[in-house]
């Protein structure tokens, strides 16, 4: 197949490389640097004047931009070379020095908050330039209320790298090392999912039986994993008087536990006249009553699969990007001007992909394992807007730059949906058209109602924990349980099915942080129908929304297009966009 040239990432805007004197250096600066810091402030943050405060929050800010692109190299250049166990040395080296010099700086944040909330308003009138951290002051305050004594949070950070973050690595190296046997060849996880797209049924059962196999042999160790890690969150969650497992995910999002249960309560609500009834519909266009689960995601029977190399790909996202706004395609193009992307799926490279904001001072890089497919182009879309989405909020600099997850996933998400609709607005072949409105609704249903019955299923796992490890079975039982509620009675998931839970690497690396993605598409499509009917000022408004990074929370930022994600209809309108997908599949039908 020939996908053109793919691009790969050069990362020595941050390093030269692993053995770099510059990096050796800067861990030394940067070592000396926290130093000074504590010297200077440990024990005094409460006495400082406004602007003694403020001029401390700045050097705070411009050691943590240091130690962000130190620890973002290390990160990236581990990512394309995750089974390299040289690479994963020195990543863990740099992991355990980076811990040992953030230690000195942990006093900071805690001394913050323990400073009174009338003392501290009365601070910030009285500095300018203390004020312009008022949005960080007030997400750093967030977590008062589950703050640990000073020893107690020390210890829990440099415990870091040799528990959970060490169980983290064995998980990426063990998946990055899974080989599965097909036609002769040993394919990588990717290679092997990617499989499962592929026109020919027979190869989409067999590659799901490579998983289901796979999965198999490893299901101990993935559970011992997923034991662990949940365990050693119930621990940190009752010290911190945490009243639920997923409630610290949603304080880090900045939303309220009771919008995030509005949205899940939607979506399964929806399954009935979402995914029960596309699934159903698939089933007959496949001339069946169900589907086998490697099926779900199939081609649709006169699809033809059309190949699109990479550079076509770039053409037509930036093309859809350029046609909202100019400046939206003008940054995304410098992604590609530069060599901040890694495109091709390697033997070895981190699985899926992602976009990486390093720190303001540098630039962002994407991670894809493009493969050709419309649904690669989707990606692309999805982790330019990304990329665009933090360089543009980088002007708020290293304290304020980063977005709560929810929101995170906006800009992506709308990068996704302008691409679709000006691809759909091209095609004038019915069976194409056709076939394009099925690869997008099922887009939608995996993101928002896979992504809640994951949710659910991290839920009922943490919950069920809390009484006593989990047998692998029964980890498995819950998984079908979830899968079969989301998916309906027009999905028939076989045996090895049970095992699928252990490839998702959310479950390990970021907890509850799947609901963001269904969060991000029902507000996507709610901002999206605003922006069909807006009339000029829509696109600067979105970009002004871009740019506020991490200083805004979702009210304000969806104040100016009239959107309120407490509004119970809200998340009924963003539904209803699938649904509408599906009522136009039914009339193609």
């Amino acid at each position: 197949m020939d996908l053109g040239n793919l691009p790969q990432w050069d990362l020595g805007d941050l390093y030269g490389g692993p053995d770099a004197a510059e990096l050796a250096a800067d861990l030394e600066r940067a070592d000396t640097a926290a130093d000074r810091f504590n010297e200077d402030y440990s024990g005094k943050v409460g006495a400082l004047s406004a602007g003694e405060l403020a001029q401390a929050i700045t050097r705070y800010e411009a050691d943590e931009d240091f130690l962000g692109r130190i620890a973002s190299y290390a990160q990236l250049y581990h990512a394309a070379r995750v089974s390299d166990r040289e690479v994963g040395r020195f990543y863990q080296i740099t992991v355990e020095r980076l811990s040992a010099i953030t230690t000195k700086l942990i006093f900071f944040t805690l001394e913050l908050n323990r400073i009174e909330d009338q003392a501290l308003a009365a601070l910030l009138a009285a500095d300018q330039s203390l004020s312009r951290y008022e949005p960080w002051l007030r997400d750093v305050r967030a977590s008062r209320p589950h703050q640990l004594p000073d020893e107690q949070e020390r210890l829990l950070h440099e415990k870091q790298v040799t528990g959970r973050a060490a169980w983290v690595r064995l998980f990426d190296e063990t998946m990055a090392d899974m080989r599965f046997p097909l036609d002769g060849e040993d394919l990588t996880l990717e290679q092997t999912l990617h499989l499962l797209q592929e026109p020919e049924g027979a190869q989409r059962k067999a590659a799901a039986k490579a998983l289901g196999a796979g999965f198999d042999e490893k299901k101990g160790l993935f559970a011992l994993i997923t034991n662990t890690l949940a365990k050693d969150k119930e621990i940190e969650d009752k010290w911190r008087n945490f009243a639920r497992p997923d409630s610290v995910r949603h304080l880090s999002n900045f939303v309220e536990d009771e919008v995030v249960d509005a949205l899940a309560g939607a979506v399964t609500a929806a399954y009935p006249r979402l995914s029960h009834r596309y699934y159903a519909l698939k089933a007959r266009w496949f001339g069946a009553d169900a589907l086998d689960y490697w099926d779900r995601n199939a081609p649709l029977p006169d699809d033809d699969q059309q190949s699109i190399t990479f550079e076509a790909a770039q053409d037509q996202v930036l093309a859809a990007y350029r046609r909202f706004s100019p400046v939206l395609a003008d940054v995304g193009q410098r992604f590609f001007d530069n060599a901040w992307i890694d495109a091709p799926a390697s033997p070895g490279k981190s699985s899926g992909a992602f976009a990486h904001p390093t720190v303001p001072s540098a630039h962002p890089y994407l991670l894809l394992n493009y493969q050709g497919r419309t649904r690669d182009v989707m990606t692309l879309a999805h982790e330019l807007g990304h990329g665009v989405h933090q360089v543009l909020a980088a002007g708020q600099g290293a304290l304020m730059a980063d977005t709560p997850l929810t929101l995170a996933e906006t800009a992506s998400v709308f990068g996704e949906q302008l691409t679709f609709r000006a691809l759909l607005d091209q095609e004038t072949v019915p069976a194409r058209r056709k076939a394009m409105l099925a690869g997008k609704t099922e887009d939608m249903l995996n993101t928002v109602v896979r992504q809640i019955a994951v949710y659910e299923f991290e839920r009922r796992l943490h919950d069920e924990r809390r009484q006593g490890e989990l047998s692998v079975e029964r980890i498995g039982e819950i998984w079908m349980a979830v899968q079969r509620e989301s998916l309906g009675p027009a999905i028939r998931l076989h045996d090895g099915y049970a095992n699928f839970w252990c490839y998702i690497p959310h479950f390990i690396h970021s907890p509850f942080y799947v609901y963001a993605y269904a969060f991000g598409d029902c507000l996507v499509n709610s901002l999206y129908a605003v922006y069909q009917d807006a009339g000029e000022g829509f696109a600067e408004k979105y970009l002004d929304m871009l740019r506020a990074g991490g200083t805004l929370r979702h009210r304000e930022l969806l104040a100016p297009f009239g959107l309120d994600a407490t509004d119970p209809q809200f998340w009924q309108q963003g539904l209803g966009v699938i649904e509408g997908f599906i009522d136009e599949l039914e009339a193609l039908s």
